[in-house]
């Protein structure tokens, strides 16, 4: 069962909790504008319900509190980061606003980072490159939890990346695992105690679970079987295709930053993840406004387009998630009712407020 609170409530609920955990002001919003903003996009696997995640590994130390990014290497379009282990959310703000400033400069920049940890949701730092009229790319590799095509031995992260592209009304906002689902919405799953639907995962056997309690602690507990690339098992429908767009993000993260692979990592989530982000000015091959424009036009045909018997509307990436943002800015945010326990547990031993419930 889900309570709703509201949006104020839960942001202000994160900063106390970060600012409390050692991060400064600017830090603890950081990261909770990236959470709120999984929250408010009504992705629930990587907003609230990541706090308890960040707790632990902030208590044990494989995240550290004081630690700040580092740039290692830098050309006049490139910049390689060393993380330090510090929060994603940090480290990844940090690489993109670098990308950003040599695409001002050059047209393009390109960020690389190492020693990171979870960042939450990859889409959050193409928002930052589309607010200033560029187009982008953001993507991280994590801890093994995809099995390859014809596998059954988790060799892969979620490894997800995002594109944006500016656009009116809404940009084309793309943001996607390049398995099945992600490690979160199997914890969703299994905290709702809702069985999976067939073809996210494989168990230990070789055969689709839908246990979602039993392949949650099967993947933590590093076993056999795991998420199923995009496309799902095989190559009938297209699993090949995702489990080739996973390597593709291992390429340009783990291998390009020389941080670890994922296979390298310890645990699901991954304690030395590795990211990799682009921003590029559209204004390199033309007139911005037209190229906007265009896109515009290009997505209004598409959403515009015949749709298929008994479908009302076709969408574009990013619309679903604009239009949650403001319904739920306006009435409040639904969040499961364990999640709400969690975040009692950590205020309880932070020694701040709990959060604040709406009536």
């Amino acid at each position: 069962m889900d309570m709703t609170v509201s949006s104020g409530a839960l942001r202000a609920f994160m900063e106390r909790v970060f600012a409390a955990e050692g991060f400064c002001a600017r830090d603890a919003q950081r990261i909770a504008d990236v959470l709120m903003l999984a929250d408010l996009f009504g992705i629930e696997s990587h907003g609230a319900q990541r706090m308890m995640y960040y707790h632990r590994n902030i208590a044990s130390g494989s995240v550290n509190v004081k630690a700040q990014p580092e740039i290692v290497r830098e050309t006049p379009v490139s910049v390689m980061i060393d993380g330090h282990f510090a929060m994603g959310q940090l480290s990844a703000s940090f690489a993109m606003e670098k990308a950003i400033k040599k695409a001002k400069t050059t047209g393009v920049g390109l960020a690389a980072v190492r020693n990171s940890s979870h960042f939450g949701i990859a889409g959050y730092y193409t928002l930052l490159a589309e607010s200033e009229g560029f187009a982008s790319f953001a993507m991280t590799n994590t801890g093994p939890i995809m099995v390859p095509t014809f596998g059954r031995e988790m060799m892969l992260g979620t490894n997800p990346l995002a594109f944006c592209m500016p656009a009116d009304p809404v940009p084309f906002w793309f943001d996607a695992s390049t398995t099945v689902v992600t490690l979160g919405k199997v914890e969703v799953h299994a905290k709702r105690g809702k069985a999976m639907p067939e073809g996210w995962t494989v168990g230990e056997d070789g055969k689709t679970c839908t246990d979602a309690a039993q392949m949650n602690a099967s993947i933590l507990s590093g076993g056999k079987g795991g998420i199923l690339p995009l496309g799902g098992e095989g190559e009938t429908l297209g699993g090949h295709k995702g489990y080739g767009l996973g390597v593709m993000v291992e390429a340009l993260t783990g291998v390009l930053a020389q941080g670890l692979v994922c296979p390298e990592m310890s645990g699901a989530h991954g304690d030395h993840t590795s990211h990799f982000f682009m921003a590029f000015d559209p204004a390199m091959f033309g007139e911005a406004a037209e190229i906007r424009a265009r896109m515009s036009r290009y997505l209004t045909m598409l959403r515009e387009s015949e749709k298929a018997e008994g479908c009302s509307r076709i969408y574009t990436a990013g619309e679903k998630a604009f239009a949650a943002k403001a319904l739920r800015t306006e009435r409040g945010i639904p969040v499961e009712e364990n999640t709400l326990r969690e975040m009692d547990v950590i205020a309880g031993e932070l020694g701040i407020p709990k959060l604040e419930r709406q009536e």
